[in-house]
């Protein structure tokens, strides 16, 4: 199954409990999620996720209230585990 992106919608306001939610971060790890859209300064280019295979898998893993929010990271995206520092 291929997503076309995985980008949380710009107009998408914070609800919740979790309006603290950083959408520079994985949801998932926690590491950089590369995210060109949640970058002001970046913001008019193209995210890594417009054009990649999104594992399915790693979507339903996201916390149902994190959906939308914040974009995976390249590794989660893929399924892939986590790397250790």
């Amino acid at each position: 199954m291929r997503r076309s992106t995985l980008c949380a919608p710009r107009n998408h306001p914070p609800t919740g409990m979790t309006d603290t939610l950083d959408p520079t971060r994985c949801p998932l790890c926690g590491h950089s999620n590369r995210c060109t859209q949640a970058d002001p300064e970046r913001r008019g280019e193209a995210c890594w996720c417009f054009e990649t295979r999104v594992d399915p898998a790693a979507l339903e893993r996201i916390p149902p209230e994190q959906r939308n929010r914040a974009c995976l990271c390249p590794r989660c995206a893929a399924n892939l585990p986590p790397e250790h520092d």
